[in-house]
């Protein structure tokens, strides 16, 4: 989930504070939903089930987590995912 951080503020290199901010933050994030990883990851394949019904999708490219809402009351679900194609009526 780090790694999706990172690529989403930038991959130029940050200074042991900006990572352990970044880190506590993410942590705040996942504390203030009360989204334990076992609920992060059932989430993650019930999308993943919901989206392949009408698309192809690159799973090892897909990033889905916890953000920051707008304000410092919410919390938004930010998902990356890559889509190979549609899929054509079934």
């Amino acid at each position: 989930m780090f790694d999706a951080l990172r690529k989403l503020f930038g991959s130029e290199k940050e200074s042991s504070k900006q990572i352990a901010a970044r880190r506590l933050q993410l942590v705040l994030v996942h504390d203030r939903a009360s989204v334990s990883p076992e609920i992060m990851d059932k989430l993650r394949e019930e999308i993943i089930g919901v989206i392949s019904k009408y698309m192809d999708i690159n799973r090892e490219n897909m990033d889905i987590s916890l953000a920051n809402g707008d304000n410092d009351n919410s919390v938004a679900l930010v998902a990356n995912i890559p889509v190979s194609r549609m899929k054509h009526g079934k």
